[in-house]
Protein backbone atom coordinates (compact mmCIF):
# COMPACT_ATOMS: atom_id res chain seq x y z
CA UNK A 1 0.00 0.00 0.00
CA UNK A 2 1.48 3.28 -1.51
CA UNK A 3 2.38 6.24 1.35
CA UNK A 4 -0.42 8.74 0.03
CA UNK A 5 -3.21 6.19 0.18
CA UNK A 6 -1.87 5.44 4.05
CA UNK A 7 -2.24 8.92 4.55
CA UNK A 8 -5.87 9.10 2.29
CA UNK A 9 -7.29 6.34 4.61
CA UNK A 10 -5.74 7.96 7.90
CA UNK A 11 -7.08 11.00 7.35
CA UNK A 12 -10.51 9.81 6.85
CA UNK A 13 -9.76 7.64 9.18
CA UNK A 14 -9.21 10.84 12.21
CA UNK A 15 -12.18 12.91 9.86
CA UNK A 16 -14.43 10.35 10.42
CA UNK A 17 -13.73 9.83 14.48
CA UNK A 18 -13.80 13.75 14.74
CA UNK A 19 -17.24 13.79 13.20
CA UNK A 20 -18.89 10.91 15.33
CA UNK A 21 -17.04 12.93 18.38
CA UNK A 22 -18.56 16.31 16.95
CA UNK A 23 -22.01 14.84 16.70
CA UNK A 24 -21.83 13.33 19.96
CA UNK A 25 -20.76 16.82 21.61
CA UNK A 26 -23.77 18.47 19.78
CA UNK A 27 -26.15 15.61 20.60
CA UNK A 28 -24.54 16.16 24.09
CA UNK A 29 -25.12 19.98 24.33
CA UNK A 30 -28.49 20.02 22.35
CA UNK A 31 -30.59 17.00 22.39
CA UNK A 32 -33.39 17.34 24.90
CA UNK A 33 -32.27 17.14 28.92
CA UNK A 34 -35.59 17.21 30.75
CA UNK A 35 -37.44 14.86 32.35
CA UNK A 36 -40.72 16.26 33.44
CA UNK A 37 -43.76 16.02 31.56
CA UNK A 38 -45.44 19.89 32.22
CA UNK A 39 -45.08 22.31 29.71
CA UNK A 40 -42.96 24.47 32.06
CA UNK A 41 -42.64 24.61 35.87
CA UNK A 42 -40.52 26.98 38.10
CA UNK A 43 -37.71 26.13 40.30
CA UNK A 44 -36.72 28.70 42.97
CA UNK A 45 -32.99 29.33 43.84
CA UNK A 46 -32.42 30.44 47.77
CA UNK A 47 -30.20 33.85 48.76
CA UNK A 48 -26.55 32.89 49.24
CA UNK A 49 -27.36 29.34 47.17
CA UNK A 50 -24.15 27.76 45.66
CA UNK A 51 -24.27 25.72 42.76
CA UNK A 52 -24.05 22.36 45.16
CA UNK A 53 -27.34 24.03 46.20
CA UNK A 54 -28.60 24.41 42.76
CA UNK A 55 -27.36 20.58 41.74
CA UNK A 56 -29.98 19.34 44.24
CA UNK A 57 -32.66 21.77 43.02
CA UNK A 58 -32.05 20.55 39.50
CA UNK A 59 -31.67 17.15 39.36
CA UNK A 60 -35.06 15.54 39.85
CA UNK A 61 -35.63 17.58 36.66
CA UNK A 62 -32.47 17.22 34.58
CA UNK A 63 -32.05 13.49 32.66
CA UNK A 64 -28.43 13.59 32.03
CA UNK A 65 -26.92 15.40 34.55
CA UNK A 66 -23.16 14.96 33.46
CA UNK A 67 -24.21 16.77 29.96
CA UNK A 68 -25.68 19.60 31.88
CA UNK A 69 -22.72 20.17 33.98
CA UNK A 70 -20.44 19.93 30.92
CA UNK A 71 -21.98 22.86 29.03
CA UNK A 72 -22.80 24.84 32.51
CA UNK A 73 -18.96 24.57 33.13
CA UNK A 74 -18.36 25.52 29.94
CA UNK A 75 -20.59 28.90 30.42
CA UNK A 76 -19.15 29.84 34.08
CA UNK A 77 -22.18 29.06 35.47
CA UNK A 78 -21.21 27.15 38.52
CA UNK A 79 -19.10 29.95 39.69
CA UNK A 80 -22.11 32.78 38.97
CA UNK A 81 -24.92 31.08 40.35
CA UNK A 82 -27.90 33.41 40.88
CA UNK A 83 -30.79 33.29 43.09
CA UNK A 84 -34.64 33.86 42.09
CA UNK A 85 -37.46 32.46 40.46
CA UNK A 86 -36.28 30.23 37.18
CA UNK A 87 -38.84 29.20 34.66
CA UNK A 88 -37.52 25.46 33.50
CA UNK A 89 -39.68 23.98 29.93
CA UNK A 90 -40.21 20.78 28.72
CA UNK A 91 -37.57 19.56 26.41
CA UNK A 92 -35.05 22.03 26.74
CA UNK A 93 -31.53 21.54 25.74
CA UNK A 94 -28.11 22.15 28.17
CA UNK A 95 -28.02 25.53 26.27
CA UNK A 96 -31.33 26.77 27.12
CA UNK A 97 -31.38 25.23 30.64
CA UNK A 98 -28.05 27.48 31.70
CA UNK A 99 -29.92 30.33 29.99
CA UNK A 100 -32.98 29.86 31.96
CA UNK A 101 -30.80 29.40 35.67
CA UNK A 102 -29.85 32.86 34.61
CA UNK A 103 -33.19 34.86 33.93
CA UNK A 104 -34.53 35.96 37.20
CA UNK A 105 -38.71 35.72 36.74
CA UNK A 106 -40.52 38.22 38.36
CA UNK A 107 -43.43 37.36 40.34
CA UNK A 108 -46.93 39.09 40.00
CA UNK A 109 -48.18 39.58 43.19
CA UNK A 110 -52.06 40.53 44.06
CA UNK A 111 -53.41 41.39 47.34
CA UNK A 112 -56.85 43.14 48.17
CA UNK A 113 -59.10 42.57 50.97
CA UNK A 114 -56.32 41.76 53.19
CA UNK A 115 -58.15 41.99 56.98
CA UNK A 116 -54.80 43.08 59.21
CA UNK A 117 -51.21 43.71 58.90
CA UNK A 118 -50.48 40.01 60.24
CA UNK A 119 -53.00 38.66 57.57
CA UNK A 120 -51.49 40.48 54.76
CA UNK A 121 -47.60 39.66 55.95
CA UNK A 122 -48.36 36.20 55.45
CA UNK A 123 -49.96 36.57 52.06
CA UNK A 124 -46.82 38.03 50.61
CA UNK A 125 -45.13 35.79 52.38
CA UNK A 126 -46.46 32.94 50.54
CA UNK A 127 -45.14 34.48 47.44
CA UNK A 128 -42.18 35.51 47.72
CA UNK A 129 -38.96 34.42 49.59
CA UNK A 130 -38.92 36.90 52.65
CA UNK A 131 -41.47 35.02 55.26
CA UNK A 132 -44.21 36.56 57.02
CA UNK A 133 -41.93 37.41 59.84
CA UNK A 134 -39.26 39.15 58.51
CA UNK A 135 -41.60 41.11 56.24
CA UNK A 136 -43.17 41.90 59.71
CA UNK A 137 -40.55 43.22 60.83
CA UNK A 138 -39.14 45.24 58.38
CA UNK A 139 -43.14 46.81 58.18
CA UNK A 140 -42.27 47.48 62.12
CA UNK A 141 -39.18 49.00 61.87
CA UNK A 142 -38.76 51.63 64.40
CA UNK A 143 -36.90 54.01 62.18
CA UNK A 144 -39.00 52.94 58.43
CA UNK A 145 -41.71 53.73 61.03
CA UNK A 146 -40.74 57.44 61.95
CA UNK A 147 -38.69 58.28 58.72
CA UNK A 148 -42.53 58.04 56.83
CA UNK A 149 -44.92 59.47 59.65
CA UNK A 150 -46.15 55.95 60.31
CA UNK A 151 -46.60 53.88 63.62
CA UNK A 152 -47.26 50.59 64.36
CA UNK A 153 -51.78 50.42 64.59
CA UNK A 154 -51.63 52.60 60.98
CA UNK A 155 -48.71 51.72 58.41
CA UNK A 156 -51.12 48.99 57.26
CA UNK A 157 -53.00 52.19 55.38
CA UNK A 158 -49.42 52.07 53.30
CA UNK A 159 -50.26 49.34 51.44
CA UNK A 160 -51.97 50.32 47.82
CA UNK A 161 -53.91 46.83 46.56
CA UNK A 162 -52.73 46.59 43.37
CA UNK A 163 -50.66 43.57 41.29
CA UNK A 164 -46.74 44.47 41.58
CA UNK A 165 -44.29 42.74 39.87
CA UNK A 166 -41.40 41.50 42.14
CA UNK A 167 -38.75 39.20 42.47
CA UNK A 168 -38.66 36.16 43.95
CA UNK A 169 -35.87 36.73 45.95
CA UNK A 170 -36.76 40.17 47.21
CA UNK A 171 -35.92 40.22 51.09
CA UNK A 172 -38.16 42.14 53.54
CA UNK A 173 -37.01 45.41 53.74
CA UNK A 174 -36.62 46.18 49.83
CA UNK A 175 -40.29 45.18 49.16
CA UNK A 176 -41.60 47.41 51.84
CA UNK A 177 -39.51 49.97 50.52
CA UNK A 178 -40.84 49.56 46.67
CA UNK A 179 -44.63 49.79 48.97
CA UNK A 180 -43.84 53.15 50.45
CA UNK A 181 -42.73 54.27 47.04
CA UNK A 182 -46.15 52.53 45.33
CA UNK A 183 -48.01 54.32 48.26
CA UNK A 184 -46.28 57.85 47.69
CA UNK A 185 -47.44 57.87 43.74
CA UNK A 186 -50.54 57.16 44.73
CA UNK A 187 -51.26 59.95 47.04
CA UNK A 188 -50.48 62.27 44.55
CA UNK A 189 -50.95 66.23 45.05
CA UNK A 190 -54.47 65.92 43.99
CA UNK A 191 -55.61 62.99 46.20
CA UNK A 192 -53.75 64.65 48.81
CA UNK A 193 -55.61 67.94 48.65
CA UNK A 194 -58.87 66.38 48.29
CA UNK A 195 -58.53 64.47 51.73
CA UNK A 196 -57.32 67.83 53.29
CA UNK A 197 -60.83 69.19 51.73
CA UNK A 198 -62.94 66.86 53.79
CA UNK A 199 -60.10 67.73 57.34
CA UNK A 200 -58.30 64.31 56.49
CA UNK A 201 -54.78 62.92 56.03
CA UNK A 202 -53.87 60.52 53.84
CA UNK A 203 -53.68 57.95 56.96
CA UNK A 204 -56.52 59.29 58.00
CA UNK A 205 -58.64 59.15 54.44
CA UNK A 206 -57.33 54.93 54.22
CA UNK A 207 -58.68 54.28 57.78
CA UNK A 208 -62.26 55.53 56.89
CA UNK A 209 -62.29 53.87 53.49
CA UNK A 210 -61.59 50.87 55.47
CA UNK A 211 -64.45 51.27 57.36
CA UNK A 212 -66.27 52.17 53.95
CA UNK A 213 -65.18 48.97 52.44
CA UNK A 214 -66.12 46.72 55.31
CA UNK A 215 -69.74 48.49 55.02
CA UNK A 216 -70.33 47.76 51.81
CA UNK A 217 -69.69 45.66 48.84
CA UNK A 218 -71.62 48.06 46.43
CA UNK A 219 -68.89 50.79 45.03
CA UNK A 220 -71.91 52.78 43.69
CA UNK A 221 -73.39 53.08 47.27
CA UNK A 222 -69.66 53.83 48.74
CA UNK A 223 -69.93 57.54 48.47
CA UNK A 224 -73.09 57.52 50.18
CA UNK A 225 -72.12 55.93 53.43
CA UNK A 226 -68.53 58.20 52.88
CA UNK A 227 -70.81 61.40 53.31
CA UNK A 228 -72.20 59.77 56.14
CA UNK A 229 -69.10 59.14 58.05
CA UNK A 230 -67.81 62.74 57.09
CA UNK A 231 -71.19 64.46 58.67
CA UNK A 232 -70.48 62.88 61.61
CA UNK A 233 -67.08 63.82 61.95
CA UNK A 234 -67.84 67.50 61.12
CA UNK A 235 -70.08 67.07 64.06
CA UNK A 236 -68.29 65.64 66.40
CA UNK A 237 -70.56 62.38 66.88
CA UNK A 238 -68.99 58.98 67.43
CA UNK A 239 -68.93 57.20 64.10
CA UNK A 240 -70.54 53.97 65.53
CA UNK A 241 -69.35 51.80 62.68
CA UNK A 242 -70.15 48.13 63.26
CA UNK A 243 -67.10 46.78 61.31
CA UNK A 244 -65.28 48.76 64.18
CA UNK A 245 -66.72 46.86 66.24
CA UNK A 246 -66.09 43.62 64.72
CA UNK A 247 -62.58 44.31 64.25
CA UNK A 248 -62.76 45.19 67.95
CA UNK A 249 -64.38 41.68 68.96
CA UNK A 250 -61.99 39.42 66.70
CA UNK A 251 -59.05 41.26 67.90
CA UNK A 252 -60.22 40.36 71.36
CA UNK A 253 -60.14 37.11 70.53
CA UNK A 254 -57.30 37.03 68.44
CA UNK A 255 -59.22 35.11 65.73
CA UNK A 256 -59.95 36.90 62.53
CA UNK A 257 -61.05 33.65 60.84
CA UNK A 258 -64.41 33.97 62.82
CA UNK A 259 -67.15 35.29 60.98
CA UNK A 260 -69.49 37.95 62.32
CA UNK A 261 -73.05 38.53 60.85
CA UNK A 262 -74.86 40.25 63.79
CA UNK A 263 -73.49 43.09 66.05
CA UNK A 264 -75.37 43.04 69.38
CA UNK A 265 -75.94 45.57 72.04
CA UNK A 266 -73.78 44.19 74.39
CA UNK A 267 -70.58 44.14 71.93
CA UNK A 268 -70.91 47.97 71.11
CA UNK A 269 -69.44 48.31 74.76
CA UNK A 270 -66.11 46.04 74.40
CA UNK A 271 -63.34 48.56 75.64
CA UNK A 272 -60.73 48.91 72.53
CA UNK A 273 -59.85 52.01 70.77
CA UNK A 274 -61.20 50.31 67.17
CA UNK A 275 -65.06 50.49 69.09
CA UNK A 276 -66.06 53.78 67.52
CA UNK A 277 -69.14 53.25 69.28
CA UNK A 278 -67.09 53.61 72.84
CA UNK A 279 -64.67 56.25 71.35
CA UNK A 280 -65.12 59.13 69.14
CA UNK A 281 -63.05 60.10 66.03
CA UNK A 282 -61.29 57.63 63.98
CA UNK A 283 -59.76 53.92 65.19
CA UNK A 284 -56.35 54.05 65.49
CA UNK A 285 -55.30 52.21 62.46
CA UNK A 286 -57.42 50.64 58.97
CA UNK A 287 -59.82 47.68 60.16
CA UNK A 288 -58.87 46.43 56.73
CA UNK A 289 -57.56 46.91 53.43
CA UNK A 290 -59.86 49.21 51.46
CA UNK A 291 -59.61 49.11 48.03
CA UNK A 292 -58.84 51.99 46.09
CA UNK A 293 -62.85 52.89 45.08
CA UNK A 294 -63.80 53.07 48.62
CA UNK A 295 -60.39 55.56 49.23
CA UNK A 296 -61.80 57.56 45.91
CA UNK A 297 -64.93 57.30 48.03
CA UNK A 298 -63.82 59.01 50.67
CA UNK A 299 -61.72 61.37 48.84
CA UNK A 300 -65.25 62.20 46.45
CA UNK A 301 -68.16 61.79 48.84
CA UNK A 302 -71.65 62.37 47.98
CA UNK A 303 -72.86 65.75 49.21
CA UNK A 304 -76.00 64.66 51.39
CA UNK A 305 -77.25 65.45 55.31
CA UNK A 306 -77.76 61.79 55.90
CA UNK A 307 -76.34 60.84 59.60
CA UNK A 308 -77.73 57.51 59.78
CA UNK A 309 -77.83 54.17 57.72
CA UNK A 310 -78.66 50.65 58.25
CA UNK A 311 -78.58 47.69 56.04
CA UNK A 312 -81.95 47.70 53.72
CA UNK A 313 -84.55 44.08 53.36
CA UNK A 314 -85.50 45.50 50.02
CA UNK A 315 -82.54 46.02 47.84
CA UNK A 316 -80.07 43.56 49.63
CA UNK A 317 -76.69 44.68 49.51
CA UNK A 318 -77.39 48.28 50.06
CA UNK A 319 -78.89 50.74 52.80
CA UNK A 320 -81.49 52.81 53.99
CA UNK A 321 -79.98 56.10 54.48
CA UNK A 322 -81.99 58.94 57.38
CA UNK A 323 -81.40 62.51 58.27
CA UNK A 324 -82.90 62.20 61.28
CA UNK A 325 -82.73 59.73 64.49
CA UNK A 326 -86.74 59.18 64.21
CA UNK A 327 -86.62 57.84 60.73
CA UNK A 328 -83.41 55.85 61.36
CA UNK A 329 -85.09 54.14 64.04
CA UNK A 330 -87.85 53.11 61.52
CA UNK A 331 -85.55 51.68 58.76
CA UNK A 332 -84.07 50.13 62.07
CA UNK A 333 -86.42 48.04 63.18
CA UNK A 334 -87.16 46.79 59.84
CA UNK A 335 -84.15 45.40 59.86
CA UNK A 336 -83.81 43.90 63.16
CA UNK A 337 -87.33 42.35 62.47
CA UNK A 338 -85.82 40.76 59.74
CA UNK A 339 -83.06 39.07 61.09
CA UNK A 340 -84.87 37.56 63.66
CA UNK A 341 -87.07 35.87 61.13
CA UNK A 342 -83.78 34.83 59.26
CA UNK A 343 -82.90 33.22 62.73
CA UNK A 344 -79.25 34.68 62.36
CA UNK A 345 -77.58 34.42 66.07
CA UNK A 346 -74.12 35.62 65.84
Amino acid sequence: MSIKKIITLTAVAVISVLMIYGFILISRIFSANTKFEEKELYVYVPTGADYSDVKKILEPYIKNFDNFEMVASKRSYPENVKSGRFLLKKDMNNIDLVRAMRSNVPVKLSFNNQERLENFAGRVGSEIEADSLSLLKAFRDPNFLKENDFNEENVFAMFIPNTYEVYWNTSAEKFRDKMIKEYRNFWTEERIAKAKAQGLTPVEATILASIVHKESVKKDERPRIAGVYLNRLRLEMPLQADPTVIYSLKLRDNNFDQVIKKVFYNDLLIKSPYNTYVHTGLPPGPVAMPDITAVEAVLNPEKHDYIYFCASIERFGYHEFASTYAEHTINAKKYSDWIVKQGVTR
